[in-house]
């Protein structure tokens, strides 16, 4: 017996479940996206209220200056043109050498070595005749004598000797 293809068509339970399915999820994300956004025509809300007129911008007229603040807060006793003011004397800057080496590797190593001691360092070149080019470990600045040798005997305990150096 031959089978009626048009009847087996027609009666498929899959589009029907399918444009079933696709109604109800349409309807599910537009009821979604209505309660999100709160813009919801079907919720009774008062109409949002106008804002108010900014007022109208002053313009000033060119016969008036414009005023400024920065003068006032200026100090009453310097004089900015004259170039008298002395720089106050910089407060004397403590130093320790840790080392001077011919490689700058070297001199990297001590620093990194220092920096592992909390000491900040830098790396200085001179050019020494005879001698060639060296690099000098310098740790500082330190504010006094007294953290300078504090901090050379702390540096001398961990087998760096560290002679102390002004600058």
């Amino acid at each position: 017996m031959a089978r009626n293809a048009s009847t087996s068509s027609s009666k498929s339970p899959f589009w029907g479940g399918f444009i079933t399915g696709l109604v109800v999820g349409l309807a599910l994300a537009v009821g979604v996206a209505l309660l999100v956004s709160r813009n919801n025509p079907f919720m009774g809300s008062a109409p949002p209220s106008a804002p108010a007129a900014p007022e109208p911008v002053k313009k000033a007229s060119p016969t008036e200056s414009p005023t400024y603040d920065f003068y006032k807060s200026l100090p009453a006793n310097t004089d900015a043109g004259s170039g008298n003011a002395t720089p106050p004397a910089a407060a004397p800057q403590f130093w320790l050498q840790a080392g001077a080496f011919q490689h700058p590797e070297e001199a990297d190593n001590m620093k990194a070595k220092l920096a592992l001691l909390g000491l900040e360092a830098t790396i200085e070149s001179a050019n020494i005749p005879d001698k060639g080019t060296l690099y000098r470990v310098r740790g500082g600045p330190l504010a006094s004598a007294e953290e300078q040798e504090a901090t050379r005997k702390r540096l001398t305990e961990n087998a760096i000797p560290a002679e102390p150096v002004k600058k």
